[in-house]
């Protein structure tokens, strides 16, 4: 951030149940009403920028540009991990925060999802960050 403002925590905690209701409900029975494409990729997606947007209400004073950095870290460690199937990491996989958290298996489309979610992520913070904005 070059103004040194902080964000709304306020607007970021509402902003963040939104997303995750929503990554939620894509991955529910409820989303076969949605095209195939939006079932298949928006879970990642919104998983990824519910990522940023926690981090940006952990950290609300923290540039964006450092933001977008540590969630793409976090999120690709996270699937990279997905290649590491010992007992005691599945145990929590198996657990409905941590198969929420740290998924399954890897999935080449899903670094793609982590970056558009955290890009989608960087437009709006940037957006709502430009010189003037309050």
């Amino acid at each position: 951030m070059s103004s040194g403002a902080s964000r709304s925590r306020v607007k970021l905690f509402f902003l963040l149940l939104l997303v995750v209701a929503t990554g939620l409900f894509s991955r529910s029975e409820h989303a076969s009403i949605l095209p195939v494409f939006v079932q298949t990729y928006a879970g990642d997606t919104l998983w990824a920028l519910a990522l940023f947007t926690f981090l940006a209400f952990v950290s609300s004073s923290a540039g964006t540009k450092e933001l977008v950095m540590i969630s793409l870290i976090l999120a690709f460690v996270v699937e990279f991990s997905q290649l590491y199937q010992a007992e005691w990491i599945n145990s929590i996989r198996n657990t409905v925060p941590g198969g929420l958290i740290l998924g399954f298996g890897f999935k080449w489309s899903d670094l793609v999802c982590y970056s558009v979610g955290i890009f989608i992520g960087f437009l709006f913070d940037s957006l709502k960050r430009t010189p003037g904005s309050g």
